[in-house]
């Protein structure tokens, strides 16, 4: 079972770009899909999560009204669209797959784990 972001990329300040999630070995159902990331020399912290089954999403307030999570059951792969970006959404961006939802204001400084895509907004 393995996860696979991708889609990062060099953007300006206020455009859009929508990462992906694939995995591969199982399908996410019954998991809930979260998206991290990390900026260089901080923290990971945890941006946004989907429930595969329900489609009931979370977003945490730095990200809420940019950033929309969404899934494609068809292809297996869930998707982070990026709004309005700004400089201090620069990191990498990773996914995982958990049973258990994430909680919005905890903390989760190991989370950043596996192959991460790295998306860098200029200003």
């Amino acid at each position: 079972v393995q996860l696979q972001a991708s889609g990062g990329g060099l953007v300006q300040a206020g455009e859009s770009l929508r990462v992906s999630c694939a995995l591969s070995g199982r399908t996410f159902s019954n998991f809930h899909v979260g998206w991290f990331r990390q900026a260089p020399g901080k923290e990971c912290e945890l941006v946004a999560f989907i429930n595969w089954n329900s489609g009931n999403t979370v977003y945490v307030d730095s990200v809420e009204g940019r950033f929309t999570v969404s899934r494609d059951n068809a292809k297996n792969v869930v998707y982070l669209q990026m709004s309005s970006l700004k400089s201090e959404d620069t990191a990498v961006y990773y996914c995982q797959a958990s049973v258990d939802p994430w909680g919005r204001y905890n903390r989760y400084a190991h989370s950043c784990l596996g192959l991460g895509t790295l998306v860098t907004v200029s200003s």
